[in-house]
């Protein structure tokens, strides 16, 4: 049976216990109504291809190529296509107590959540923005890469962003 043009398709690219990271394309238009979606794990997706609005409790923020959509664990959000067709991204999803220890390791406190749902493009971002791009083609060290991008935009998106100490030392 084909797949469902208005529901993304996923496929996984690596995971671990408390963490995973999915290619997920969309193919959803202005045509197609936004429906309701919950975060099952803390979300971070770069978007490499395609335009569309993100609408969570943050409010809506439009995604676009070298962005990052940033989702609370739990948190429910809407996507639409109100512009184009499609989009491309590389979704990384953290188990809380995974991402409370990175949070607490660089952003100063493990009950850290997301306030904005979007982080633009941005040069500090582009090497991050770059490998996960190359985990379509099977790079290795993807928890590495995963643990890493966390940090990075932790101290991007942090009032008080630190130092990173190693997760799991």
């Amino acid at each position: 049976m084909p797949a469902d043009r208005r529901t993304p398709s996923s496929q996984a690219l690596a995971r671990g216990l408390d963490w995973a990271v999915w290619e997920v394309n969309c193919n959803l238009g202005p045509r197609d109504r936004p429906y309701e979606e919950r975060h099952a794990f803390t979300s971070i997706a770069a978007v490499l291809r395609g335009t569309f609005h993100y609408r969570s409790s943050h409010g809506s923020d439009l995604l676009y190529p070298g962005s990052f959509l940033l989702g609370n664990a739990g948190a429910c959000f809407e996507c639409g296509h109100e512009h184009g067709t499609g989009d491309h991204c590389i979704a990384f999803g953290f188990e809380p107590a995974l991402f409370e220890e990175i949070a607490a390791s660089c952003g100063g406190t493990s009950k850290y959540r997301f306030k904005a749902a979007r982080l633009p493009s941005s040069p500090s971002m582009t090497a991050a923005l770059a490998a996960a791009a190359a985990l379509r083609a099977g790079a290795q060290a993807a928890e590495e890469l995963a643990i890493g991008l966390a940090e990075r935009v932790i101290r991007a998106t942090s009032v008080h962003p630190g130092r990173c100490f190693p997760v799991g030392a």
